[in-house]
């Protein structure tokens, strides 16, 4: 009983409000940055955008690790990814101004696609080798300007649950900056929305996430880069 009312809240409550919202927040980061706020449509928007979403459905959050991170330091945040709602949580509740790395097909989206390149994100394109130097040209200009930088190194989100392999590219990028990594255990996502469910209505559950400690470069290059990625890995996986 309790999960056929929560799905009629969604249907008829959540949807039509998130919709709104969204296109709220979009128009907010396009116009804002027309106005040469781009410095605040780059952060305060997606917070607000991605609380929002998770209170509208009545989701807790638990919240761990914040005192791991030092005010004004950049990082490359790194996290496993188990669902849609990995980025609402990240956004709404790390609390950090952060920019993502994305498919660059996202930025095809009408409106939500325009919003995304305003604000900085880094959509990422691999269809060509320039395409790919361009997309971590802008990834190093972020970094460098004191921003962080959130990234799932997975690639994509799981389709059982566990945790796969890690891909490179923002290791690299945090080795050559020397700039600290740090990992981010998110649970619950995926019996919140799981990727084979995105047309589905949402399951009730406590969505946690737990900040690691920064894992500070040792030295740089190969060796540097595989350390990083071993260690993000090892402390995503042990939660």
């Amino acid at each position: 009983m309790l999960t056929l009312l929560y799905n009629i809240y969604q249907l008829f409550i959540v949807l039509p409000l998130a919709f709104l919202w969204t296109l709220f927040i979009c128009a907010t980061i396009i116009i804002g940055s027309l106005l040469g706020l781009g410095k605040y449509v780059g952060h305060y928007p997606g917070n607000w955008w991605g609380w929002v979403i998770i209170r509208l459905l009545l989701l807790p959050v638990k919240v761990e690790g914040r005192e791991n991170l030092e005010k004004g330091q950049s990082y490359v945040f790194v996290a496993n990814h188990q669902g849609a709602f990995d980025i609402f949580l990240l956004y709404g509740f790390l609390r950090r101004n952060i920019r993502w790395m994305m498919k660059h097909e996202l930025g095809n989206i009408p409106i939500f696609g325009t919003a995304c390149r305003r604000s900085g994100q880094i959509l990422v394109d691999n269809r060509s080798v320039g395409k790919t130097k361009k997309c971590y040209e802008e990834a190093r200009q972020i970094l460098r300007g004191g921003i962080s930088l959130a990234v799932f190194p997975e690639g994509a989100r799981t389709l059982d649950g566990k945790m796969h392999s890690f891909k490179k590219g923002a290791f690299m990028l945090a080795d050559e900056l020397q700039l600290p990594v740090v990992p981010m255990t998110i649970d619950g996502s995926f019996i919140v929305k799981p990727r084979n469910k995105d047309m589905g209505f949402c399951r009730w559950t406590t969505l946690r996430l737990t900040i690691h400690k920064p894992i500070v470069p040792t030295c740089q290059g190969a060796d540097n880069v595989k350390s990083l990625m071993e260690q993000s890995y090892q402390a995503i996986a042990n939660v």
